[in-house]
């Protein structure tokens, strides 16, 4: 597994239309009990609202896939949220869209539209990033260079984490693994080789979702 997405953080967001009220709220969850845990929270802090309808996805392979409608007629609410995770092709995250009943019947495409889009605002609000393999690497820059590295990597695909200003400057950048040898190449092309390097930590590191995603209208 070389990438997969998921959701930075537990978040909300809400809207309302012909009177009903819809709460979407999505979760990181590493497993299945998480998840499960995650959906019994909202169904406990909202036991008085009309339905709460989930879905969820975990594992980098999306091995488990479960979605319910709460109530809702079948195929309106659950499976359209499963869609928008299928769609957005987000893992190891729990959806659970809070319905309000305003006293106007959605209709069957109402609600199809309405489950999808709490969904895809509670992912917005959670924050999708794509989870890389990576590596945290710490780059030793003599002083004469330090202006000229920074100014090189601002344009290269790397997190500049912290610098530490001693005999050198050590410079601790988040780097994907698939970028390593052309960003260790570029570096050593601006430095004539005289910046060293060494990779302290491999790990999957949350870089941000590209914004040419699936659109979240209703």
């Amino acid at each position: 597994m070389i990438s997969y997405k998921t959701v930075r953080q537990a978040a909300s967001d809400e809207y309302i239309i012909n009177k009903s009220r819809f709460i979407g709220q999505a979760c990181p969850c590493q497993t299945e009990e998480e998840a499960l845990a995650f959906i019994r929270r909202v169904r406990e802090e909202y036991r008085d609202a009309t339905h709460n309808c989930y879905a969820y996805v975990i594992g980098e392979n999306a091995g488990i896939m479960r979605y319910s409608d709460d109530g809702e007629p079948g195929g309106t609410a659950g499976m359209p949220m499963m869609e928008v995770l299928k769609a957005r092709e987000v893992v190891n995250c729990c959806v659970v869209v809070t319905r309000y009943f305003g006293g106007i019947l959605l209709g069957a495409g109402g609600l199809v539209r309405a489950y999808s889009h709490s969904c895809a605002i509670a992912l917005n609000a959670a924050q999708i990033a794509v989870m890389e393999k990576s590596s945290r690497v710490l780059f030793d820059v003599p002083y004469p260079l330090w202006d000229r590295f920074t100014h090189a990597i601002k344009k290269l695909p790397v997190i500049l984490e912290g610098s530490e200003f001693q005999t050198s400057v050590e410079a601790v950048l988040m780097i994907r693994q698939r970028d390593l040898e052309d960003i260790y190449t570029q570096i050593a092309s601006l430095s004539d080789g005289k910046i060293d390097h060494l990779e302290t930590e491999e790990l999957f590191y949350p870089w941000p979702e590209p914004q040419n995603e699936v659109t979240d209208q209703p």
